[in-house]
């Protein structure tokens, strides 16, 4: 499912318009960005965590040439699905 098929679900479900829907998941995107930007979690109830995970500097290989190479420490965004929406997705 897109972006486009998301707004669409979601109108047809709540009966918002599918401009409200997709300014309102703008802003779910914007406010967890700037959260986790600020270094702080996202905590939604039975869905899942988003938060920053630093990882750290480390050797790699470059595969045109097989050089080693460093990897400088890079922090990346992380989802932890919550128990909710894994029982759903394992009974699949």
């Amino acid at each position: 499912m897109n972006k486009s098929q998301l707004i669409d679900s979601l109108s047809e479900e709540t009966l918002f318009t599918k401009k409200d829907v997709a300014r309102l998941l703008d802003s779910l995107a914007r406010t967890v960005q700037r959260a986790l930007k600020g270094g702080d979690k996202v905590q939604w109830a039975s869905f899942g965590t988003w938060s920053v995970s630093r990882r750290p500097a480390r050797k790699g290989i470059n595969p045109a040439t097989k050089q080693l190479i460093d990897l400088p420490a890079v922090n990346v965004p992380r989802f932890k699905p919550g128990k909710a929406l894994r029982d759903v997705v394992r009974s699949i």
